[in-house]
């Protein structure tokens, strides 16, 4: 089984490089299943359900997200609609509306669990990412799933390595999500997960990780609020190319991906 997995989609212009390149990335490298991050698909923070069945209209399977998840107030509904494909991380508190895991399946049957986590570091304390995501994964393994992948969401590098180590062995991948910055440290861990520090963001990179330069520049400068708004320009779709033994669930390798959509 081969997963794609995509960076956290930022506007507009992240959606546009979903739409134009995943099917194109699907036939060339074979693609079974897709999953990507949409917390900044709608306006560059959070998601609407029009976001999200963009997404999901681009061959994408899965959705997951992040601390972003609650921005708009209409996704609500949208996650806990019966068959919803968006998770939330899973260790929010107990009666958050939707899940923080799910399975795609390939038209022949093979499966693929997808566990959707939020770090505590420099972020919300939120409940344990590490305990949370074991019991996410165990629940998995009890509906007879193989092969599963973890978002980890959060800021700090060393809490998503902490994650990949803890999980090694036990999941078939652990890939990082939030900073939008592609790390350059993919690989698979001794136990056969694959992991990435973070596969880093569908969107323009003439920006601060996705947001016009200088707005940002402004609010650093000024030390004053200045409202954010989506780039446009330089747009480039990253993530991360899983290759998967879905007899064992162990890792065969990890790729990363950085296509260009041409403008």
């Amino acid at each position: 089984m081969k997963v794609l997995f995509l960076g956290d989609v930022f506007g507009k212009p992240g959606r546009q490089a979903i739409q134009r390149l995943v099917p194109r990335l699907i036939v060339r490298e074979a693609i079974d299943l897709v999953v990507a991050n949409a917390e900044n698909s709608a306006g560059g923070a959070g998601v609407t359900p029009d976001s999200a069945d963009e997404l999901l209209a681009a061959e994408v399977d899965l959705l997951t997200s992040g601390n972003h998840i609650w921005s708009k107030r209409e996704i609500v509904s949208y996650l806990e609609a019966p068959g919803s494909r968006l998770l939330r991380p899973a260790n929010y508190p107990p009666g958050s509306p939707g899940r923080g895991r799910g399975i795609a399946s390939t038209p022949d049957g093979r499966r693929l669990g997808v566990v959707n986590v939020e770090g505590r570091v420099f972020m919300k304390t939120l409940d344990d990412p590490f305990r949370t995501a074991l019991a996410e994964v165990e629940a998995l393994r009890a509906e007879g799933v193989t092969c599963i992948l973890v978002d980890m969401h959060c800021e700090a590098t060393s809490e998503k390595n902490a994650m990949g180590w803890f999980l090694d062995g036990k999941v078939s991948a652990v890939l990082g999500t939030h900073t939008h910055v592609q790390t350059a440290d993919a690989r698979v861990l001794p136990g056969g997960t694959a992991f990435v520090t973070d596969v880093g963001m569908c969107g323009p990179w003439d920006s601060v990780i996705g947001v016009k330069k200088e707005l940002v520049l402004e609010r650093f400068l000024t030390q004053r609020h200045v409202g954010f708004e989506p780039a446009r320009r330089d747009v480039y779709l990253q993530g991360a190319i899983v290759d998967l033994d879905d007899a064992t669930g162990r890792a065969r390798s990890i790729a990363r991906v950085q296509e260009k959509l041409e403008e």
